[in-house]
């Protein structure tokens, strides 16, 4: 479910003055009051993801304001044990969901928010990580199978008859690829996104039969339903060489893409939503891309905390 970016611009200077270690009483029980209603909760929950502070309760101003609502007599037992929760809660929502299964935190190649890897694979294959994507391989003699649970990969992998199928699993289905073969797969809520460069890769989903999609081509699927084709996008494979490609893309959109290269909030205004970026942007330095938008947008950067950041119009 979507966040209104109002309330979370709520949330935000909620933070902040709950992280000023000068909070009043008034002020305390305003916030206990804007946190009841379940949209800024949830606006609350994202900002303290965003912000990383899981910082024990004694050591964090947030925590202490919030242990504080447990002596409060106006504010119940189970409102204050909720607001811990929630103090306590952006990885544990995420447990709770199911969202982040641990399978993401044991998995054997992890790239951090930010980073590109390049790997070689025992079979002559080449791998590369994108940004926060976490990966099982297992190659021997026998197999070679990937297992994508989160984030994004591109693969140039050999094939032939003296190598086994590659195998790729993800959340909603397996791919496979006998030949060699040029592909990207990224994992999405719901969603898996293949696009292929060379060679071609099947689709394998249960009761749905075996979907090729050959060069030059793309598709999504989930679990029940296989995407059309499309043709392939080229910023598919660009984020290996360390660009994010926009070719006529709406600011939102492109910012969307922007943000998973950094930590904290990245957004924009609605009303500037629709402009469209062309270009090809470094991913090494995305504050030289903020402000690469800001001198050729009539956009402004509105920085509300170090981990907060929103283009705004610039008049």
């Amino acid at each position: 479910m979507g966040i209104d970016h109002r309330v979370l611009q709520e949330a935000a200077q909620w933070f902040a003055v709950l992280q000023s270690g000068a909070v009043s009483a008034a002020e305390r029980q305003a916030w206990s009051q804007w946190i009841e209603r379940p949209e800024h909760a949830r606006a609350w929950a994202r900002v303290e993801r965003i912000s990383g502070q899981l910082l024990p309760l004694s050591a964090d101003p947030v925590g202490r304001t919030a242990g504080g609502l447990l002596q409060q007599q106006r504010t119940s037992r189970r409102q204050a044990l909720k607001l811990l929760g929630l103090v306590c809660g952006g990885a544990g929502l995420t447990l709770a969901t199911g969202s982040a299964p641990w399978r993401e935190w044991t998995a054997n190649q992890r790239t951090a928010v930010g980073e590109v890897r390049d790997l070689r694979l025992s079979d002559g294959s080449r791998l590369w990580l994108n940004t926060g994507s976490a990966v099982d391989i297992a190659f021997d003699r026998h197999a070679r199978q990937l297992s994508l649970y989160r984030g994004e990969l591109l693969i140039d992998a050999v094939g032939g008859q003296s190598v086994p199928p590659l195998l790729l699993n993800s959340r909603e289905g397996r791919l496979r690829s006998e030949r060699s073969a040029r592909f990207s797969v990224r994992q999405g809520d719901g969603r898996t996104q293949l696009s292929v460069f060379a060679g071609a890769v099947e689709i394998q989903l249960a009761g749905l039969g075996v979907t090729s999609v050959a060069a030059g081509q793309q598709a999504g699927f989930s679990a029940g339903r296989i995407g059309p084709l499309e043709p392939v996008r080229a910023e598919r494979q660009a984020w290996s060489t360390g660009v994010l490609l926009a070719d006529n893309q709406r600011l939102a959109d492109f910012l969307a893409e922007l943000s998973r290269y950094r930590h904290g909030y990245l957004g924009c205004d609605p009303r500037i939503a629709d402009l469209r970026v062309v270009g090809a942007f470094p991913l090494s330095d995305t504050e030289r891309v903020l402000e690469a938008l800001a001198a050729t947008l009539p956009v402004r950067i509105q920085r509300r905390m170090a981990w907060w950041v929103r283009l705004e119009p610039a008049v």
